[in-house]
């Protein structure tokens, strides 16, 4: 008798056992800002940098220091990997003010009157970006390819003689730093370097090309969907 009512009260205890199930502690994870994500902002900067006229026949020359202010928008989308990197895609255009006068030098000796007037009238580019995700600070990378709408004016004798415009396409590539203010609202600070290509000409007298290159800063902010 003593044996059953022992063997029960085991078989009692296996039963309770059985019944409670443990489950797993769930893993708590860091809280952080996801990058994940389309955005449209506003966007001005700064640029500066260099102009020059080269004749494949030779020539004078009008090397320029150009320089600006700009302003426009920008838009893209990012996607944050598991390993904190973001990949994404960029877009802007922007107004420009970025001019400048280079005087006409024929072998190094100035030429009165004659140079050439170099301007860029607006810019976009089109990019690829690849940056690491520190919470709300993503530092990031960015390349691809830039347009602009450019003129170039040449001087004889005080004068605009003939002016050139074209779209140009180049390339561009920059480093830049974002930070998330809140869920929604990011700024933005880029430096970039553009190389625009250059703005061909064709005259009776010879050929060349135009050639314009910048650096610029920018800062921006923008609305995160």
């Amino acid at each position: 008798m003593l044996t059953n009512v022992f063997l029960l009260g085991l078989s009692g205890i296996a039963s309770a056992a059985d019944a409670v199930v443990l489950e797993p502690t769930p893993e708590i994870l860091p809280a952080g800002f996801v990058w994940t994500g389309g955005y449209v902002g506003l966007q001005a900067g700064y640029g500066w940098g260099d102009g020059d006229v080269s004749a494949n026949v030779g020539g004078p020359s009008a090397p320029a220091d150009i320089d600006g202010w700009l302003g426009g928008v920008y838009a893209g989308y990012n996607h944050q990997l598991a390993n904190n990197i973001v990949v994404g895609i960029d877009a802007d255009i922007a107004w420009s003010g970025i001019d400048g006068f280079g005087q006409g030098l024929t072998l190094g000796v100035p030429v009165p009157g004659a140079g050439v007037d170099y301007e860029l009238n607006w810019t976009g580019a089109a990019r690829a970006k690849l940056g690491y995700a520190v919470d709300r600070f993503l530092p990031y990378i960015a390349g691809g390819v830039a347009v602009a709408g450019a003129d170039a004016t040449v001087f004889v004798g005080g004068s605009p003689a003939v002016e050139y415009s074209d779209t140009l396409v180049g390339w561009t590539v920059g480093v830049g730093v974002e930070y998330a203010f809140t869920d929604s609202l990011v700024g933005r600070a880029e430096y970039r370097y553009t190389d625009y290509g250059d703005l061909d000409f064709s005259e009776l007298g010879g050929s060349g090309s135009f050639s314009f290159k910048t650096n610029d800063v920018r800062v921006g902010l923008a609305y995160k969907f």
